[in-house]
């Protein structure tokens, strides 16, 4: 195992405490020895255990198993979604539903490995910036295993359901009067400047290895046999880069045959990444105040952009961007056909697949997932604000009667 540079392809040493490459300043990404990994893999688990991010454990960089924080992330459905394919207008449909990981989202995977990471490293703190979900999940973990936590967050727009967490795990939350952006360039700083505090933000090379457990999983449900397609959003990015790397390393293991085509997706008031696959970019151009109702991807410089165009054109995908009158009305799909509630930036990924169907650029054939990250309960005031609001009658059952008509 190794970090390596995705800027010069400098290799460093895996026991040192690093989140960027020390000679350019590129992400790095960690690299196993997938021989080792190919002899160390247990047939038996694979056919016999349900799907969790440490049945996996062989493709986790985690050198002292005694360290592990879990508290039972992963094992989420993969749900075969007829109805709404059928409205989408495509032949199968799936979707991995993340909102039943322990706070709610995909972030617990990747948390699973980044705390852990902070034990092996002897750290006593972790901290992070968050639009919510991060704060959320690096809180709960911190709290399991009996770390210190910091969080900073924009003051404004961070859904109530993800601060409650926050709070309510002990983490030290601190608002600041601007983006995530800003937010995310401070607590670099601090963790940067403190020896005793460990960054569990994306740029986390660690962290990124748990939430590749997403694409194991999805293979795994499938019967080892991946879809042509995964549909996801895009917000800081690293998930598209994760679920990418699963399905790569499958393939290398001789798991599986083939990857996916990675298709991402971003709200149209935050589509950095989106622009540089439309406009063939080599690097993507940050937008400076993004906006969007879907509070979990309005991030306008994401730090592993770089990553998500690789995945995107090394797995010959795609991206779009959707508006927010789409994410909402993606929203009520799932949830009226599907019986799924999921947060805005999750039904970003059906959105997506519904403007590239209409457009005609995916096969009406393929085999699809879409990935959708958090639960309803992330952003409950959004899904009231954007929904009919209860009918108010006296309480009398010929009034009932006359408002439920026949």
């Amino acid at each position: 195992m190794r970090y390596e540079c995705i800027g010069c392809g400098r290799t460093f040493d895996p026991h040192k405490k690093l989140y960027t490459c020390p000679e350019c300043g590129s992400l790095l990404e960690i690299e196993l020895d997938l021989e080792a990994v190919k002899e160390k893999i247990d047939p038996d688990v694979f056919e016999s255990e349900e799907p969790t991010t440490w049945k996996y454990r062989p493709f986790m960089p985690i050198f002292d198993d005694s360290k592990i924080v879990s508290l039972r992330e992963g094992g989420t459905p993969l749900y075969r979604c007829e109805r709404l394919a059928e409205e989408i207008g495509v032949q199968e449909l799936y979707v991995k539903y993340e909102g039943t990981n322990p706070t709610g989202s995909f972030k617990d995977r990747g948390m699973t490995v980044g705390v852990t990471k902070a034990l092996e490293f002897g750290l006593n703190t972790v901290a992070c910036a968050s639009t919510g979900n991060t704060s959320a999940s690096l809180s709960a973990y911190a709290a399991k295993a009996g770390l210190k936590c910091v969080v900073l967050l924009p003051k404004a727009k961070v859904a109530l359901g993800k601060l409650a967490q926050a709070i309510i795990h002990g983490a030290q939350v601190i608002a600041i009067d601007g983006n995530f952006d800003r937010a995310l360039e401070i607590v670099r700083r601090i963790c940067d400047e403190r020896e005793n505090v460990y960054l569990l933000n994306s740029v986390n090379p660690f962290r990124s290895q748990g939430q590749k457990s997403i694409g194991f999983e999805i293979a795994d449900q499938l019967d080892f046999v991946s879809p042509d397609r995964v549909v996801l959003p895009m917000g800081n990015c690293a998930n598209i880069w994760s679920i990418y790397k699963g399905f790569f390393e499958f393939k290398e293991t001789s798991i599986v045959e083939s990857i996916p085509k990675m298709t991402g997706v971003q709200a149209e008031g935050a589509m950095p990444v989106v622009d540089a696959i439309k406009r063939g970019l080599e690097e993507f151009e940050p937008v400076e105040d993004p906006e969007t109702i879907a509070t979990a991807i309005r991030i306008g410089n994401p730090v592993n952009g770089p990553k998500a165009l690789k995945a995107i054109r090394e797995s010959r995908g795609t991206a779009e961007s959707v508006t927010d009158d789409e994410i909402v009305r993606a929203q009520k799909m799932l949830a009226r056909h599907e019986g799924l509630g999921v947060e805005p930036a999750s039904a970003s990924s059906i959105a997506g697949l519904i403007r590239l169907v209409e457009d005609d650029r995916i096969y009406r054939d393929e085999r699809i997932v879409c990935v959708v990250t958090g639960h309803i309960l992330k952003d409950p005031q959004e899904a009231i604000e954007v929904s009919e609001p209860p009918i108010e009658v006296p309480a009398d059952y010929e009034e009932v009667i006359k408002r439920l008509g026949s």
